[in-house]
């Protein structure tokens, strides 16, 4: 099934703008729709296409990059391989799983150049040494992060119109009423629990039960877990993965190496690290160390947590081990009968939701007067020259007092401090309390 997703638009502008200077590369994790969403615009945009699967492509179609000097030789050999007619200016080419044929990625500088024919790459684990080696990497990649379908792109997918509603909504500054609100909220419950990856968002319109579309992101996992082994076959990478719901309910001020990996943190535990997040099956939130500054130039690289790139996997990731407890934790989740200690998902949600609104992820703490406790701000975005703070809870506001001492000390290049939960909305003593559904409204 092909689903509408936002990425469409930035294609075209791309196509209308960008095609004659660079070829366009969608990078993200594995099953995130990339390969769809590159052929249904082939299909919809040009005269016709080839579509190079280079995770299942043929000896004689590898061979046509033997010798690209000559590329009147080239697109003829490469059309007669395909069965395709390539019509120049009018069709593109699609490099599908780029990753696994560096030579090809290698020639798009000259295919660029040459000008006939537009081109599109997808790929996953672009930048790991294996994919890199030995080749100049083209400067004429555009390239376009592709994140699992975010909370608009699944109501569009069911067929709601939360998302639209309570858009026009938040414009008013008015609440909804406590029924519309409970119905909203279930709706975005239902976004955690079914996630943004294509595969279990078609499970779920296809009417599938819970237990069987948990199924489907198992199967998600374990294609990523046999990545992971094929680029460090110790397990340490799917370690790091595994550990992140864990290391988030702990409540730890940053996320932990050795308490994954079980090795003491090197080089290697670094390196092993930064593969995973070059995955794009995570996100990396960083601590930055003075907000009134600069977000990313005070960022500390020793001190981050990690996310799981899509809620809906994170939630079968913490039960991996339990397939029996499936039924029992969408059942709570949908009906808001989470315990306390499961509230980081809202967390994991608001994370997944900031990074696919195109900013980076910054938290930041600070210690409290005269005590080994510490005030801790969940996320901060830039807006403008001054940021945003923003603070999640499950389920009731509580006393978030880092956010009134955050909102204290940073007075100066404060825009917002925003409360997320599932409490309709108000401002109260300087505090903007906003339903978590709503989070997309706040970052724009």
């Amino acid at each position: 099934m092909v689903f509408k997703r936002k990425i469409y638009d930035t294609l075209s502008e791309w196509k209308k703008n960008g095609s004659r200077s660079y070829a366009v590369l969608l990078e993200g994790a594995r099953r995130v729709g990339k390969s769809t969403i590159a052929e249904a615009f082939a299909k919809n945009e040009y005269a016709s296409y080839i579509l190079i699967d280079f995770a299942n492509v043929s000896a004689a179609v590898k061979s046509c990059f033997d010798d690209i000097y000559d590329l009147d030789m080239f697109f003829l050999r490469l059309q007669a391989a395909a069965g395709k007619i390539l019509i120049p200016h009018e069709s593109v080419i699609i490099f599908d799983e780029i990753q696994l044929f560096p030579k090809a990625r290698q020639a798009i500088k000259y295919l660029v150049k040459d000008g006939r024919y537009h081109y599109i790459e997808t790929g996953s684990l672009i930048s790991i040494k294996k994919n890199v080696k030995d080749i100049l990497i083209p400067s004429e990649e555009l390239k376009i992060p592709v994140h699992p379908m975010d909370f608009e792109e699944f109501q569009w997918a069911i067929g709601g119109n939360t998302y639209e509603l309570s858009k026009a909504l938040y414009t008013t500054g008015k609440n909804a009423g406590d029924r519309i609100h409970r119905k909203w909220m279930r709706d975005f419950r239902l976004y955690m629990a079914v996630g943004g990856m294509p595969q279990a968002v078609e499970a779920y319109t296809a009417g599938k039960s819970f237990a069987e579309i948990d199924k489907v992101k198992r199967e998600i996992i374990r294609l990523y877990e046999d990545d992971f082994k094929k680029i460090d076959s110790s397990g340490r990478i799917a370690a790091l993965y595994h550990s992140i719901p864990a290391q988030l309910s702990s409540g730890g001020k940053r996320f932990i190496l050795s308490r994954a990996t079980g090795k003491r943190t090197g080089t290697k535990s670094r390196e092993l690290l930064y593969d995973l997040i070059d995955s794009k099956t995570v996100l990396i939130c960083y601590n930055t160390t003075d907000p009134a500054s600069s977000l990313g130039l005070t960022k500390s690289f020793e001190s981050y947590k990690l996310y799981a790139a899509d809620t809906g996997l994170f939630i079968t990731l913490m039960f991996m081990e339990r397939p029996d407890a499936v039924n029992e934790i969408y059942t709570k989740l949908l009906s808001d009968k989470l315990p306390a200690n499961l509230g980081y998902l809202y967390e994991n949600a608001a994370a997944q939701m900031i990074a696919a609104s195109g900013h980076e992820l910054y938290y930041h703490t600070w210690n409290k007067k005269g005590s080994t406790h510490y005030y801790e701000i969940d996320f901060l975005t830039a807006k403008g020259p001054k940021v945003q703070a923003l603070e999640v809870k499950s389920s009731g506001i509580g006393k978030h007092e880092s956010l009134k001492e955050f909102a204290k000390k940073y007075s100066k290049v404060l825009h917002k401090a925003i409360l997320l939960s599932s409490k309709e909305g108000k401002t109260e003593s300087g505090i903007e309390f906003v339903p978590v559904y709503m989070l997309d409204f706040v970052l724009k």
